[in-house]
């Protein structure tokens, strides 16, 4: 049975448009946990935008299920998460202008850079995944540089416009899920995901965890975090 991860940057997100202390995200991490999520993640961003340094601190004492922190293969970056130890570091691909991560991480392109990462991660007894595309050769890549799990990308197909476009690139995410597997990865899969969309993916047996965050707080502002994740969680499981 799949497993839910909520993401919490979108709570952080609202606290840093007044530049105060609420509302704050490891209070949401906590509320999501007691509706039954498996695990918190938030990604700790080199400009800041939203998640700061006190909020992973704050949650790698106090979230009970399980913490993955996303992140830039970048040194200080890296540093904080090898002091803070999260349970897993998701490697993503990160632009300051970016509104929100606009696609896998070129993994094939920069193997010895993300090698090195990985390496530093997992030294730190830090499981690590990396942010994919559905790409034999980013999924290949991924297996090359020692990656425990690739999570793949769904934001081509939660944008997807039409039918026709959805089911070519939900066809694209089970073959690379399929593929990923076979090579002995490890499969999650995020972004975009939300009560519409989520259900389809959710029969390939293969994908551990559903990594999904701005729907699921986009539904707390109206509903609450409490039905907003056991909603999700019924769609999941």
């Amino acid at each position: 049975m799949a497993k839910l991860i909520v993401n919490v940057d979108h709570i952080a997100t609202v606290r840093q448009a007044r530049m105060i202390t609420e509302p704050d995200p490891v209070t949401g991490a906590a509320l999501a946990e007691l509706a039954g999520c498996h695990g918190i993640i938030v990604h700790l961003r080199e400009d800041r935008r939203h998640i700061q340094d006190r909020d992973v601190k704050i949650l790698r004492q106090t979230i009970k299920t399980k913490l993955n922190l996303e992140m830039a293969a970048v040194a200080n970056i890296i540093e904080i998460a090898k002091h803070v130890k999260p349970d897993m570091s998701c490697l993503v691909p990160e632009k300051r202008e970016e509104l929100t991560t606009e696609g896998g991480l070129d993994v094939a392109g920069q193997k010895e850079h993300i090698s090195n990462a990985v390496r530093e991660l997992k030294s730190s007894g830090i499981t690590v995944s990396l942010f994919v595309d559905a790409d034999d050769n980013q999924i290949l890549a991924s297996k090359e540089v020692g990656a425990d799990y690739v999570e793949i990308h769904t934001g081509h197909y939660s944008d997807a416009k039409t039918r026709k476009e959805q089911d070519s690139e939900f066809k694209k995410i089970a073959k690379g899920v399929e593929y990923a597997s076979s090579m002995g990865l490890r499969v999650n899969v995020g972004h975009g995901l939300n009560y519409r969309n989520t259900q389809r993916l959710v029969p390939i047996k293969e994908i551990e965890e559903f990594s999904i965050g701005h729907s699921i707080i986009a539904r707390a502002v109206l509903v609450g975090i409490d039905q907003a994740v056991r909603e999700m969680l019924e769609i999941v499981q």
